[in-house]
């Protein structure tokens, strides 16, 4: 028995030797040390050993035991390190190449062009003015001389949410909330959203306007051509052709729709434009007289002009797009381009 605890020893220990890593140290301690392992089916033999050798026998297989355990212990902290080491060595970061830039988010193209926008009117001397979009008939439609047989007020075009109440139509709604709470001078803009029912390639159900509103004494016709030039050059370049064409809107008189050339077919003729080669912009005019009775201003004294266009629109023009939907879609494809 002792010549087998010794072969038993030598045999371990040389295993652990050569042992290449961890799972294969772990594989020598089962054969060995294990409930079916060499060394414990030879203590298992022990109770036929004759009370003479028990001792002799006890003591040596404990001390096999032992350095078998010994050389356990340090086979096992070789394999970590050494395992420590190749993963080091796979996981080598070159601290020498450039860093990888993260990945930034960027504003919506729609919105990028109502900052610009608000940006230029601003420069003119107007300030930014807020409302409501769940708005009653009265701002909506009454204050701005739509009256009942209005078609603009049937809901085959406005969202009704109950009578009397809607998604509104237009951001006019919010200059009559300014007039009604400011006297002149007056010189706002509203950009937000508004709703109809329309969709197509160039309108859609909810979309977002700027108007804009000046007040005051002895405002004329052509200041409102001057501002609207103005913003046209500024926005989409010095050289670009526009023309006011004569409108009618239920709140200015005299009116105009602005249009200029088509930025996808460059004035020679598509889908976008129909073929004409221009593209409406927005809709203007002097204020009607019943607007300011409506909020309390005396329209003898007082004139004013207003201006109404759509930021899809005006980004559609501005990057050559023909389809208003590409703007909620959400694809990044597109989105990544601004």
């Amino acid at each position: 028995m002792q010549e087998k605890l010794q072969a038993i020893e030598t045999e371990a220990l040389e295993e652990l030797r050569s042992a290449k890593s961890l799972a294969e140290v772990d594989g020598i301690r089962v054969k060995y040390l294990g409930k079916k392992g060499s060394l414990t089916e030879i203590l298992k033999g022990m109770k036929d050993v004759s009370p003479e050798e028990k001792p002799i026998i006890g003591q040596l297989a404990n001390k096999v035991k032992e350095n078998i355990n010994n050389e356990l212990d340090i086979a096992i902290e070789a394999m970590k390190v050494k395992e420590y080491e190749a993963k080091l060595a796979s996981e080598f970061i070159d601290v020498t190449l450039p860093g990888r830039k993260p990945i930034l988010g960027k504003k919506h193209p729609l919105t990028q062009i109502t900052d610009e926008m608000v940006s230029i009117f601003r420069g003119m001397g107007f300030q930014v003015a807020e409302g409501p979009e769940v708005e009653i008939d009265y701002y909506n439609f009454d204050a701005l001389n739509m009256p009942e047989h209005h078609p603009a007020r049937d809901e085959r075009d406005s969202m009704y949410i109950t009578d009397g109440m809607l998604l509104r139509t237009e951001t006019s709604a919010v200059q009559i909330r300014v007039m009604e709470r400011q006297k002149p001078p007056v010189r706002v803009i509203v950009p937000g959203k508004v709703y109809r029912r329309d969709d197509d390639l160039r309108h859609s159900p909810m979309f977002q306007q700027v108007e804009g509103l000046i007040v005051d004494e002895n405002i004329r016709f052509s200041d409102l051509k001057g501002v609207l030039v103005s913003f046209i050059q500024q926005m989409f370049g010095k050289n670009t052709k526009y023309r006011f064409m004569p409108d009618f809107f239920p709140f200015t008189e005299p009116s105009a729709q602005v249009h200029i050339g088509c930025a996808v077919c460059n004035g020679n003729g598509c889908k976008t434009c129909s073929g004409t080669g221009w593209l409406e912009i927005l809709g203007s005019g002097s204020v009607d007289p019943e607007v300011f009775k409506a909020v309390g201003y005396d329209p003898e004294k007082y004139t004013g002009f207003a201006f109404g266009m759509g930021i899809e629109r005006v980004a559609m023009l501005r990057y050559g797009i023909d389809n208003i939907r590409l703007f909620y879609d959400n694809d990044l494809r597109f989105l990544q381009q601004f």
